[in-house]
């Protein structure tokens, strides 16, 4: 009995620690990109809990051929920190919106060695608790044909079904004006042969002559 009494006065005063749930982050998984271009890297989470102004965001960089990453930025207290002595400390940019739930970043002028991981996590106190994502960002110097040949079927396609659309349209234009001139030559057709039989029906009385008195 005095233990449930405790427990309920516990309740009452809204002294009960606030207990985390899970967050769950969100990125891309591969992203292309040309040398020279600027590139944005999504990052999102999903938590039970309103947007903490304690929310933050850190970002990780794992080149190609490499064991170990390095730390690139961090989003804490309101503020962007983008480090000063990894491969983007002049070519990156906090493009996120923390109370919308958005640590996304802008490479800028990318490189063939720009080719890599980047992994993203966050934190919106109480939930802290989530499994990093991860986006893998290949740099070419050219198209490459395999995506040139997949953009070109994909334009092929649309084009091909835009025709189609065109093409099927003029046909319904086509037979619906067709049937109704048939229909209007056929009701005018009718509506004559109708008019010539009342008058072969119609034949006026014969003149009869009576002599004179």
């Amino acid at each position: 009995m005095l233990t449930f009494l405790a427990l309920t006065s516990v309740a009452f005063l809204g002294i009960v620690p606030e207990q985390s749930q899970a967050i769950a982050i969100y990125t891309g998984w591969e992203r292309h990109a040309l040398v020279g271009s600027d590139i944005r890297l999504s990052c999102s989470f999903f938590s039970w809990r309103w947007t903490s102004e304690d929310v933050t965001f850190s970002w990780t960089y794992r080149p190609d051929g490499s064991r170990d990453s390095i730390s690139i930025f961090h989003y804490t207290g309101g503020a962007a920190y983008v480090d000063n002595k990894g491969p983007f400390r002049d070519r990156l940019e906090f493009v996120g919106n923390p109370g919308r739930r958005d640590g996304s970043i802008l490479l800028k002028n990318l490189e063939l060695n720009d080719n890599g991981t980047f992994t993203c996590d966050a934190k919106n106190p109480p939930d802290i608790v989530g499994r990093p994502s991860s986006v893998r960002l290949l740099v070419f110097e050219k198209v490459p044909i395999q995506a040139g040949v997949i953009t070109g079927a994909i334009i092929g396609v649309v084009l091909g079904l835009l025709v189609l659309i065109v093409v099927i349209y003029y046909l319904m234009r086509f037979l619906v004006a067709r049937r109704v001139f048939s229909l209007s030559v056929s009701k005018h057709g009718k509506k004559k042969k109708e008019g010539s039989q009342q008058r072969q029906l119609w034949t006026p009385p014969p003149l009869t002559c009576y002599p004179l008195p």
